[in-house]
């Protein structure tokens, strides 16, 4: 265990299936699925292991090889996890009992052993405390032990999972990607999502700025589309992306990612001015 863990402890509110849509999006990641080894880390996991558990369940339908290990500062929460681990291990679970998982003290330093680096750093929830210049120095501490072609995937979402949005940034530091990700049944408006921004866009949500006037034109197009909610959600939102991207937005990824609520842009359509 790592004798002094850098970064602030969290409220450690977690829950089954709360990180479902960031696992989804994990999983489906060429830093993920190419690794020459596919270790991922689940950092600042919270008072549970759960979202370790789920995470590596859900990787190993893509890798029967995966790893995953959770990282957190509280001492006392690493022994819970070992806990419940054990509970996996004997079979007390809904968990296969060979899931590979571990626990371990650490936080930004991300303590691997000898010169193994992840493939991916998951790191959800763990940055809102924090002042936003303390972001940059965050990212650049996690990204350090990244492999080669690693991703850190850091975000927030609602406490059930139904709301999540997250930054990808790769092993230079260097912002990549934004995405939000939305339940899409029962969504009054996309830009509910405001509220659950990461620390580097939360503060950034005004006039002037890209990630404001991604989200007003995301909820215009949402208003546009009404006529479609005969058809469901799905058709609503799936029309409202298109019509972002034929007016030259500059919106990544395919139909079948948007069907699953998901929108995602380049960082620079987005980043702080």
């Amino acid at each position: 265990m790592a004798s002094s863990p850098l970064g602030r402890p969290t409220r450690g509110t977690t829950g089954t299936n709360r990180l479902r849509r960031n696992d989804r999006w994990i999983a489906a990641s060429d830093a993920f699925r190419d690794a020459a080894d596919p270790l991922v880390i689940d950092l600042g996991y919270g008072a549970s292991g759960v979202t370790a558990f789920e995470l590596a369940a859900r990787l190993a339908k893509i890798r029967l090889d995966v790893e995953v290990m959770g990282f957190e500062l509280d001492p006392e929460r690493v022994i819970a996890a070992r806990a419940q681990l054990d509970a996996v291990r004997a079979g007390r679970t809904t968990f296969p009992p060979d899931l590979r998982v571990s626990f371990a003290r650490g936080g930004f330093e991300v303590p691997l052993a000898g010169d193994r680096r992840p493939a991916v750093i998951r790191a959800m929830n763990v940055l809102r405390q924090y002042d936003e210049d303390d972001v940059p120095a965050a990212w650049r501490s996690m990204t350090a032990r990244l492999a080669p072609d690693g991703m850190l995937v850091e975000g927030t979402c609602d406490e059930i999972g139904r709301i999540a949005s997250w930054i990808d940034v790769a092993p230079t530091g260097t912002p990549m990607r934004f995405t939000i990700s939305l339940r899409l049944a029962e969504l009054e408006r996309p830009g509910i999502v405001a509220e659950r921004l990461p620390k580097a866009l939360i503060h950034r949500n005004v006039p002037g700025e890209g990630i404001h006037d991604l989200l007003v034109a995301l909820d215009r197009e949402w208003d546009r589309a009404a006529p479609l909610s005969a058809f469901g959600a799905t058709q609503r939102f799936l029309a409202a992306v298109t019509a972002l991207k034929d007016q030259g937005r500059p919106v990544l990824g395919n139909r079948g990612r948007w069907r699953l609520g998901e929108l995602t842009v380049p960082w620079e359509s987005v980043a702080p001015r």
